[in-house]
């Protein structure tokens, strides 16, 4: 019995797009790893993924790295141990707090300007009129947005945490007297040479992810431009879902160890 065949109620709708969207990401992956990239929106993309969100990213970073720096600094120092601070606020955010924060904020910065893009031409008919021009939608409209994801979303990444730290680092000299460079021996003490790479990794993965769900979930809108609107809202919510979930195995590979 095939998936089609199932009754409505045993395929909801959200799974029928998460498969769908599967299928334009693998498209998508294999049109990329052919080299068959749409140039001409290449650049507008990265601008977009990348520096049209860097402001959002700074301001998170800074008040990210302060709050839990406070925290923890508060703690420690009172049990004598603020010469660790640095280290345990530079780990949390490279293995855990950076990427998934920046994932949720590229969610709601690019991804629902991707499903609202994408479901609007859906919904207007131009895929289709993209179609009958015998251009290849996934080629020409979501493997830029991809690429401009895999690009853009590490790099956002390690801007936050560059940002957090030294942020953290501020507070706790401003606040409790910490000296910089106690600060900064404890965070070249214990991060491991492998942090920022599975950090960067993290944020690849989470990037492929929210730039095929995205796509898929504009490209499968149906009905009128209201709903538009629901097709940006579920690509968010699926976006979240899947990225906590990802997030935990990769932990587990990751770190688990």
């Amino acid at each position: 019995m095939t998936s089609r065949s199932l009754p409505t109620w045993l395929r909801p709708r959200w799974l029928t797009r998460l498969g769908e969207s599967l299928l334009i990401g693998g498209q998508a992956v294999s049109s990329l790893a052919k080299g068959q990239i749409n140039t001409t929106d290449l650049i507008a993309e990265l601008m977009e993924a990348g520096p049209g969100s860097f402001l959002i990213v700074v301001i998170t970073g800074l008040a990210a790295g302060t709050v839990f720096n406070i925290q923890v600094a508060a703690e420690l120092t009172k049990q004598g141990a603020g010469a660790t601070v640095g280290g345990i606020l530079a780990l949390g955010l490279a293995r855990e707090i950076a990427p998934i924060l920046t994932a949720t904020l590229v969610t709601g910065k690019v991804a629902t300007a991707y499903a609202a893009q994408l479901g609007t031409m859906k919904v207007t008919e131009q895929i289709d009129a993209i179609t009958m021009l015998r251009t290849d939608p996934v080629q020409y409209l979501v493997v830029p947005r991809l690429l401009a994801m895999l690009i853009m979303t590490p790099v956002q990444c390690l801007l936050f945490f560059g940002v957090a730290v030294w942020s953290g680092q501020l507070s706790s000299t401003v606040v409790y007297s910490i000296p910089p460079e106690v600060f900064w021996n404890s965070v070249r003490g214990w991060m491991e040479p492998s942090d920022l790479p599975a950090m960067l990794l993290k944020a690849v993965v989470f990037g492929l992810q929210i730039a095929v769900i995205s796509c898929g979930w504009g490209l499968t809108t149906r009905g009128g431009p209201k709903e538009v609107g629901t097709s940006t809202t579920g690509a968010v919510v699926m976006i979240l879902v899947t990225v906590s979930l990802m997030d935990v195995v990769l932990t587990q590979l990751l770190f688990g160890g």
